[in-house]
């Protein structure tokens, strides 16, 4: 029986290929910082002392460069639920795990928009990336809503895209990290269970 090329094993990368990548990675990494997500993709090539052909031979769109270099986040994320989990009620761990996410969509300007795009995409590079993210959002919902603390017909999806929503818009207002946290009260006191 033959395998097909998804099922073949992935060669590993050359010394040269794992240099090219990781300086494309870095060069995203600043680019994105100055510019956004919207940075020039040609730009950041020539950061990384590359040609725009190697960037698109490691990242085939600017989806899968965003999620090649927000996939540390994304495990940051993942990893802040789980310790959120163990220490503090289902209500706070929810609340304190969305501050993060927001903290997240705002590190790059413009973040949010492709992150939006990308939640109910199953074929975007974003969606895959951050799989363990979404099911560690997903965990938080159905524990604050098992504690009683959340609407049973709110889905981790309109949670995620209501913080989405903060993000976007705290990013067009002049840094106020007090702006964040209120909006996310007002959210969540919405969002609350009310009592029978």
């Amino acid at each position: 029986m033959t395998q097909t090329a998804a099922e073949a094993p992935k060669r590993p990368m050359r010394a040269d290929a794992r240099r090219n990548y990781g300086h494309l990675l870095a060069a995203a990494k600043e680019a994105f910082a100055q510019h956004g997500a919207e940075a020039s993709l040609n730009e950041i090539a020539t950061r990384a002392g590359v040609g725009v052909g190697t960037l698109y031979r490691h990242f085939p769109s600017r989806e899968a460069l965003l999620a090649a270099v927000l996939q540390d986040r994304f495990d940051a994320l993942t990893a802040k639920a789980t310790e959120l989990v163990r220490t503090v009620s289902a209500a706070e761990a929810l609340r304190g795990w969305l501050l993060v996410f927001i903290a997240h969509l705002k590190t790059y300007r413009g973040l949010s928009a492709p992150v939006m795009s990308t939640l109910n995409d199953e074929t975007s590079e974003l969606y895959s990336s951050c799989h363990a993210m979404r099911a560690s959002g997903t965990e938080l919902v159905a524990r604050a809503q098992d504690a009683g603390d959340l609407r049973k017909d709110v889905d981790s999806a309109d949670v995620l895209i209501l913080a989405n929503a903060i993000a976007w818009a705290t990013e067009q207002l002049p840094e106020d990290p007090v702006r964040t946290d209120r909006l996310l009260s007002i959210v969540l006191s919405g969002l609350r269970r009310e009592s029978d």
